[in-house]
């Protein structure tokens, strides 16, 4: 079964085993055959070309090799033709009569499998759900998903400080609105100590997180969470579990879509351990469409991702970005990424030329020919390649002819898929949300508390600042929340203060025990793209 790395590479003249990938091979007109060595997988990678020039493909056949090698991946199918790596190829039709061909060309005895597949869609609708709470995802990316100005993302800080400090859990994005409404209403008093809160701020946040209601992103939010534990499953026969993420609708929404993943990353940056050089990756990620990770990114961001994909690799994980030009990727992460299969990009304008040139330039040259006219002229299914060799070196630049995948190419029927759903190690632990107590629903109960409570007390301070329940209070009596919705009422005067309850307290340390950090032993811990005002 070729979903494994073949014993023998016929005609090849190369054994390839467990130390490496079998990528592509030679034949008249091409290099020597070409592997992408496990030892390096976590070098990471780069899948670029023009459209329609074989990107997908390859992706598949390096998805496939990991999977054999006992790797997991994680893969965005962005179109829906990636999901067919759940079936195995066919022996009949004109692919397959390509595929043999091109199999024979490089000497490859060709057998089609499947790969192990979990499906995963953050609408439920073609996997398993897929979440993450308010406080996990952090102020940071939020900002970038709403396209908040520097201001508003200020305001966003204060309400992520504030509610770790009050112990009020943001898990959903009620638990936000509930927050920023609550800053609004005591913005002179919260303005004391953190600065300027705007009211004009807060309700630009709150209509930008409408617009991402309506565009379903609230569906990111909330719990279960993911654990990522569940995305590096191995099957009954050693093979790393490919995890699919259905994206043909969430490329809609390209901000989602590149938030998400860049929190995946980040969460895997923050909760796995150093392994140093291991023999094979823990887990390899594959970022399609990478351009939009970067369009309009922030300085700051660009050099959040930057220092992810440098450390992210002594964590055991591979990065591979995929996307139609090197230079959608900035140069200081391009730099960082070893293992690079180009394939073709055309050069109609004197900027098209101009990058051309540009991509040749970061490879190894090759006597036998000139990179920059064989990255114009390779065709469909065949690439320039360079993976890292003994000692970590680039490879000398080489023609290569990609493989054929084993498992199927294009859509996968969607009986197919439901059948593999309901046999999935996950089926029903995510299927179904779980509301648990947090900052909505202690707000509500504290309004519900303060329509018993007589008698005016001046408010008082610990010695932190904090908010206390007296302005909670004033809050409470002037909005009143009921399902969601708020209604205002007439704003009356301070009512006693009293302390949360231990209950309150209990609920909330059991809830978010995983996410305790070390800043007072309350501040929610973010991974490093989530960081709360630039700090750990």
């Amino acid at each position: 079964m070729f979903c494994e790395t073949s014993d023998r590479l016929q005609g090849a003249g190369v054994t390839s085993n467990q130390t490496g990938i079998f990528v592509g091979g030679g034949g008249e007109g091409y290099g020597v055959p070409q592997q992408l060595l496990l030892k390096y997988g976590n070098r990471h990678g780069l899948i670029a070309g023009a459209t329609g020039t074989g990107k997908t493909v390859t992706l598949q056949v390096m998805a496939e090799g990991f999977s054999a090698a006992g790797v997991p991946v994680f893969l965005s199918d962005v179109k829906g033709d990636v999901a067919g790596m759940a079936a195995a190829g066919s022996a009949n039709g004109k692919l397959h009569d390509a595929f043999s061909k091109r199999a024979a060309t490089i000497g490859l005895d060709l057998v089609y499998d499947a790969c192990p597949v979990t499906f995963w869609d953050l609408f439920g609708e073609q996997g398993h759900p897929i979440r993450a709470t308010v406080s996990e995802m952090g102020p940071l990316l939020l900002s970038r998903l709403l396209e908040l100005t520097e201001a508003q993302e200020g305001v966003l800080n204060v309400a992520f400080r504030l509610a770790d400090e009050e112990g009020l859990p943001l898990l959903d994005l009620k638990d936000l609105q509930a927050m920023l409404v609550f800053i609004g209403e005591n913005s002179d008093a919260i303005s004391t100590r953190y600065g300027l809160v705007a009211t004009s701020s807060i309700g630009a946040i709150q209509r930008r997180l409408l617009v991402l209601e309506n565009e379903g992103g609230a569906r990111l939010f909330g719990e279960p969470a993911l654990q990522l534990s569940d995305l590096m499953l191995t099957d009954d026969r050693g093979r790393g579990r490919v995890n699919i993420l259905a994206a043909d609708r969430l490329m809609q929404s390209p901000r989602l879509y590149a938030t998400f993943l860049l929190w995946l990353l980040s969460e895997l940056f923050e909760e796995l351990p150093e392994v140093g050089d291991p023999d094979k990756p823990r887990l390899v990620f594959f970022f399609d469409e990478a351009h939009l990770l970067f369009n309009d990114a922030p300085k700051a961001l660009v050099q959040k991702v930057e220092q992810v994909a440098r450390l992210i690799r002594s964590k055991g994980v591979g990065i591979y970005f995929i996307t139609q030009n090197p230079q959608d990727v900035p140069e200081t992460i391009l730099g960082q990424l070893g293992n690079r299969v180009q394939h073709a990009l055309r050069a109609f304008t004197a900027k098209d030329q101009q990058a051309l040139k540009q991509a040749a330039q970061t490879y190894r040259p090759n006597p036998r020919f000139a990179t920059d006219e064989a990255i114009r002229d390779v065709g469909t299914g065949e690439a320039v390649t360079s993976f890292l060799e003994a000692k970590g070196v680039p490879g000398i630049v080489e023609r290569t002819l990609i493989r054929p995948p084993a498992s199927q190419v294009g859509p996968l029927d969607p009986d197919v898929r439901a059948q593999i759903m309901a046999g999935s190690p996950l089926r029903g632990k995510y299927d179904r949300v779980v509301d648990r107590e947090s900052a909505y629903e202690i707000l509500r109960a504290r309004t519900t508390a303060a329509e018993h409570t007589d008698g005016p007390q001046t408010p008082s301070r610990s010695p932190e600042m904090r908010i206390e329940e007296t302005e909670l209070r004033e809050f409470n009596k002037a909005r009143r929340y009921d399902g969601g919705a708020a209604r205002t009422t007439p704003r009356e005067g301070p009512k006693p203060a009293a302390r949360r309850s231990d209950s309150v307290t209990d609920a909330f340390a059991k809830s978010f025990a995983r996410q305790i950090g070390s800043r007072t032993g309350q501040a929610l811990v973010r991974g490093v793209l989530g960081t709360l005002f630039g700090k750990r």
